[in-house]
């Protein structure tokens, strides 16, 4: 049976991911420098092999036989997400897959040393060849969709997502953003907010880490946690790798960083055992998965009820100090400045911090702005959006991120739709459990029931705005985002 065929086919592509994605692991986190180079040309190699797998010339007979073959429901969505990560193969010639890859390896490399000496000159010329054959993928894949070139590289992180419908939520948030982040910072400036002392022995940090993450259902016989420049969640749902970074002046940063990727990773868990193989049982979408990690960093754990059981947490591996009061503790996480770093940014900033990432992303795309400009564009923006240069100050400015270094454009707009996602999962949850602090006091296991009945074992099985329709009774908007950060800001 075609079908049957299909499936197999796409099995061993999943295999091929698999080893692809810890490769990649391994070489953030523990591959010597010297290797960078022939990883590089292995992981170059692998992309080719798997994306010749996936041009395999008989793929189109076997499509063609199996629509016309009894399917299941099931069976059917399967057979559709096969086609479109076909479909997405097929467009591309291999020796621009392989190009694409080894410049994207080769800049990534080149990054974690370039950005902690704010080296843009050396920076620029890697970057620019990732901006060229990103140029070259959008215009392939935008010819055969029909699409922008932008909207051809967010159809890979957001399926059925347009520039046009993030522009009109993006303008929406626009409007009331800046109001709310001054009304904010003109409340909190009466409060007097305790910071913790350290240091914080990284050690420690990742015993407390580890503890946070058994809290929160992590299965570490599928799973573990590292250390990389920057963090990230990778790997497979059977095998899903977490890392953070410490600093050992601010348990925060890695305590939230932790927390951020495990509700990536219990996502990845949560997934249909099923179905992990083929394309219908992975993620929905770049949204939905930072709707997880946001909803487990933001909604939950920056919550005074969770905040509750960090606190003895804290106090049992730090020892007891004034700071770690959870009253202390929950104006400190809901802290509202203006930063330049993305990563460290609270929630009422961060959605500026992405608007401007999509703006350069897009005008990169369609070749209204030059690789060599980005710098200015990124200062200008700051200003606009958060009043702070980045003039000089490229390390904390455009290039603090890992993104575009391998050429992820297109994927930042997945942070603020996730934020918004989390938000109406938040108001839906607590619309038919109750109110969240009594969940997280009482019943913390029935959140991430949930989360598993209307997100994680839906996997790809429904398009985005099904997905989110039937689990909050509304496709995306502003609103319950807008709504959160009110009370949890404004009262």
């Amino acid at each position: 049976m075609s079908y049957d065929a299909l499936t197999h086919h796409f099995e061993q592509q999943h295999h091929l991911q698999h080893l692809g994605a810890i490769c990649g692991w391994d070489q953030a986190t523990m591959m010597p420098t010297g290797g960078s180079q022939a990883r590089a040309e292995a992981m170059s190699t692998l992309a080719i092999l798997s994306h010749q797998q996936l041009q395999a010339p008989q793929l189109a007979d076997w499509f063609a036989s199996a629509e016309q073959s009894p399917l299941t429901p099931e069976q059917t969505v399967s057979l559709q997400e096969m086609r479109r990560q076909w479909r997405d193969a097929t467009m591309l010639p291999s020796d621009l897959v392989g190009a694409f890859s080894l410049a994207g390896s080769r800049c990534e490399h080149a990054w974690r040393s370039l950005r902690p000496a704010n080296d843009w000159a050396g920076f620029l010329p890697l970057f620019e060849e990732v901006v060229n054959l990103s140029q070259q993928v959008a215009a392939a894949r935008a010819e055969v969709l029909g699409l922008s070139r932008y909207d051809s590289l967010l159809e890979q992180f957001e399926p059925g997502m347009r520039s046009s419908t993030l522009n009109q939520v993006f303008t929406e948030v626009k409007q009331w953003l800046p109001t709310l982040i001054s009304k904010v910072q003109d409340k909190q400036s009466h409060d007097t907010v305790l910071s913790p002392q350290g240091p914080f022995a990284t050690e420690q940090q990742r015993a407390l880490g580890l503890d946070v993450m058994r809290l929160l259902g992590f299965d570490f016989n599928h799973g573990r946690l590292d250390v990389s420049v920057h963090p990230f969640c990778g790997g497979v749902s059977e095998d899903v790798r977490l890392t953070t970074r410490y600093d050992e002046q601010d348990v925060a940063q890695a305590l939230m960083g932790v927390i951020h990727e495990t509700g990536h990773a219990r996502y990845e868990q949560g997934l249909p055992v099923q179905w992990r193989k083929l394309p219908v049982g992975q993620a929905r979408s770049m949204g939905i998965h930072e709707s997880q990690s946001l909803f487990f960093e933001m909604q939950l754990a920056r919550h005074p009820a969770f905040i509750k059981q960090l606190s003895p947490l804290l106090t049992q591996h730090f020892g007891d100090q004034a700071a770690f009061d959870p009253n202390n503790l929950a104006q400190l996480y809901t802290r509202v400045q203006p930063g330049f770093i993305r990563v460290d940014a609270d929630e009422v900033t961060y959605p500026a911090h992405v608007m401007l990432r999509y703006e350069i992303e897009r005008d990169l795309i369609e070749g209204k702005l030059a690789a060599k400009d980005v710098p200015e564009c990124w200062d200008q923006l700051m200003q606009t959006y958060l009043g702070l240069s980045t003039k000089g100050n490229y390390k904390d400015g455009c290039m603090q991120d890992i993104h575009w270094t391998d050429g992820s454009f297109g994927y930042f707009p997945s942070y603020t739709l996730g934020a918004m996602y989390a938000a109406q999962q938040a108001s839906a949850m607590q619309a038919q459990l109750g109110p969240l602090d009594t969940l997280i006091e009482q019943n913390l296991p029935s959140i991430f029931d949930w989360l598993q009945h209307n997100i994680w074992q839906h996997a790809s099985l429904l398009d985005t705005d099904t997905l989110i329709t039937q689990a909050c009774g509304q496709p995306l908007n502003a609103s319950a985002f807008k709504q959160h950060l009110e009370q949890r800001y404004l009262g």
